[in-house]
């Protein structure tokens, strides 16, 4: 009998854009001869079906169950395609944790820990993660961003604590009227900042998952963005390079494997979630940027580019996500 799967997607944040990409490739992909597949889009307004019809049926929030034509739909998972709040912070899996609905995504405490940049990487250090040194600045509890500015070494990345796909990031090459513009700027996403020292090197990222109590971490992809960093321009917009799998040493690719696992099991992952890394030739060390515990699934996306190149289909890959959550 086909399992009801609950493809969860929209928000309520600015990523909800991003959300609706992903949502569109995650429902041309999973496997309708396994699945019963209906798309739920998560609005400040309302929870709805997407059934491709004029009617758009509500979710009852009471158990996340659907009615349609007289009859009770209940889910037996749910597949989470949404970024930023409220799918990717930790909320909306502490609610399915409450109705004992399984989900193929970290759970409540790992989602809002890495959601939290400053906290993420006081974790990794604390576990001994090379990550870049970094301050905090929290809203209408500072004073003077020079005082911040003289702790770090130039130049940095300045971005919203919370939140993803870069949007309200900046790189400061100097301590000057820059930085505090670029301090204002993350303000307008979120009420803490993170000012992270920028660390030389090449940029790497890799998808990780785990399959049948198996971590597997997907081909390891080089970033070359044609800006000064990664931004959004260059997350979504075309403006990167983006090599799949990278052009580099076995030596250096294990050392971003290992520390992919490492991460993956310290903040106790599930699903697939993609890893950020600068690769310092001075150390010789990956350092951990970030951890995307929703990452994007758009056909240009990275992970789906690192399935196809590991030689799985993205209907493959979906089902053992599902499976493994059904399983668990």
């Amino acid at each position: 009998m086909k399992k009801n799967i609950a493809l969860v997607t929209g928000g309520f944040s600015g990523e909800a854009v991003i959300s609706y990409k992903s949502a569109v490739t995650i429902d041309n992909n999973l496997d309708r001869e396994k699945f019963n597949v209906y798309k739920i889009d998560v609005r400040p307004e309302g929870w709805f079906y997407e059934s491709g019809k004029d009617e758009k049926p509500q979710i009852n929030k009471n158990d996340f169950s659907l009615q349609l034509n007289n009859e009770k739909v209940k889910f037996d998972a749910v597949f989470i395609g949404m970024h930023g709040t409220p799918g990717e912070d930790g909320k909306l899996q502490g609610y399915f944790d409450t109705l004992n609905i399984p989900y193929t995504s970290c759970n409540a405490a790992t989602s809002a820990l890495t959601f939290n940049k400053r906290f993420t990487v006081a974790v990794a250090a604390f576990s001994g993660i090379q990550v870049a040194k970094s301050e905090v600045l929290i809203k209408n509890n500072f004073h003077n961003p020079d005082e911040v500015a003289s702790k770090l070494k130039f130049p940095v990345f300045v971005k919203p604590n919370n939140g993803g796909s870069s949007i309200g990031m900046s790189k400061v090459h100097r301590a000057s009227d820059e930085f505090g513009i670029a301090v204002e700027k993350a303000f307008k996403e979120d009420d803490q900042v993170l000012i992270e020292e920028f660390i030389e090197g090449r940029e790497f990222t890799a998808g990780v998952f785990k399959t049948k109590g198996n971590i597997i971490v997907l081909p390891i992809t080089e970033v070359i963005s044609k800006k000064d960093f990664f931004d959004y321009e260059a997350k979504y917009e075309g403006a990167s390079t983006e090599i799949t799998p990278a052009e580099i040493d076995e030596v250096i690719a294990d050392k971003v494997r290992d520390a992919a696992k490492t991460i993956y099991q310290v903040f106790n992952c599930r699903g697939v979630v993609r890893i950020d890394f600068i690769y310092n030739e001075e150390t010789k060390q990956p350092f951990m940027l970030e951890i995307n515990t929703i990452p994007g699934q758009s056909e240009a996306s990275i992970v789906p580019q690192q399935v196809r190149v590991m030689g799985w289909s993205l209907k493959e890959f979906y089902t053992k996500l599902i499976e493994e959550v059904l399983i668990g």
